[in-house]
């Protein structure tokens, strides 16, 4: 009998212990297969770069980075009930404390937060946040192992001397036009 109230609570805990909140990341997998969005997922390989011209802190930084991954929400006439809806999901999971924000700027019909999640030396995720009330919405993940501030300013040089295809861009181009 004792084992079975032992056994009782190890499912217990374990059940209590699952963490059933709404994350970006779930979020991202609910919504990509729905038509009002656009969902693009890049990693390193498609910057096409030559690692030899890199500085050994550029190297580093496209070292600790996995992948992008870009969510958008066009908007058009007959989902503006829907945008309202799936732009104050993302709010709210952004004001989860496990989001740290960075910052936030905008006006009435616009705006943009930046946010991260980890600690200051050891940031897991930063994601960028954009919308648009005219054209919807974008939610940018940018995943990686133990990332710092320092770490996206590297890899901020590391783009700009990038030889992107923007051809795998085009429909967050095509978003962007509206």
């Amino acid at each position: 009998m004792k084992r079975i109230y032992v056994l009782l609570a190890f499912v217990g805990l374990f059940l209590t212990s699952c963490n059933s909140e709404p994350t970006l990341q779930k979020y991202f997998v609910e919504s990509a297969e729905n038509n009002d969005f656009i969902s693009i997922d890049l990693s390193p390989s498609i910057l096409n770069i030559d690692k030899s011209k890199l500085t050994v802190e550029q190297s580093e930084a496209l070292k600790s980075f996995d992948k992008v991954s870009i969510l958008a929400f066009k908007l058009n006439a007959k989902n503006q009930a829907q945008f309202a809806v799936e732009k104050a999901k993302v709010v709210a999971i952004l004001k989860n404390d496990k989001y740290q924000q960075l910052m936030k700027f905008g006006s009435g019909k616009a705006g943009a937060s930046v946010s991260f999640v980890g600690d200051d030396n050891h940031i897991e995720e930063f994601d960028l946040y954009a919308n648009q009330s005219e054209s919807g919405f974008a939610v940018v993940r940018i995943l990686g192992k133990d990332m710092n501030p320092n770490t996206i300013l590297a890899m901020i040089s590391v783009l700009q001397n990038a030889n992107l295809n923007l051809d795998q861009l085009k429909p967050l181009q095509d978003l962007l036009k509206k």
